[in-house]
């Protein structure tokens, strides 16, 4: 199943990652125009700050998302491995997922978290199905077959 399924669910993966990361961008916007209208501080920070960084942060893990989507569409267009840090980026996101999905049982409830395994299991399966090649290990040179070679040329005569 690996080699015939693996580029229409890394593709699959890659769509579902952009449609959670307009979610995430869009969840954040609210949250952040909630604190703006609310005033709201924590801990004497000001309300201002707060609403930038809440912008910000969405910004930065819709960002992220859509770059491992892209990763993943290169992956199935090209049919290739991501290696180096595209793929410590895939393999990141996947731990994420797993994480959000742990957290998400009690505060959301388990229709997210069965959400979060989907995406969780769809990054595995790409990861998994599009393994980086192991490197070969270099020829050993073949030892000789056959008894070894006395080192002086036979074995030494018995002395009385």
């Amino acid at each position: 199943m690996g080699g015939l399924a693996r580029r229409p669910i890394a593709v699959v993966a890659a769509v579902v990652l952009v449609i959670e990361a307009v979610g995430l961008g869009l969840l954040h916007i609210i949250l952040s125009t909630v604190v703006d209208a609310q005033k709201m501080s924590l801990a004497g920070l000001e309300p201002r700050a707060m609403t930038v960084s809440t912008l910000v942060a969405g910004g930065l893990i819709g960002l992220y998302l859509v770059l491992c989507a892209a990763t993943l569409l290169w992956m199935a267009v090209r049919d290739r491995p991501a290696l180096g840090v595209p793929r410590i980026a895939l393999i990141a996101c996947a731990v994420l997922h797993g994480v959000l999905g742990a957290f998400s049982v009690g505060m959301v409830g388990w229709t997210a978290f069965l959400l979060m395994m989907l995406v969780l299991g769809l990054l595995v399966f790409t990861l998994i199905s599009y393994a980086p090649p192991e490197p070969e290990e270099p020829a050993k040179p073949r030892e000789p077959e056959g008894p070894a070679p006395e080192a002086n040329g036979g074995p030494e005569p018995a002395t009385s």
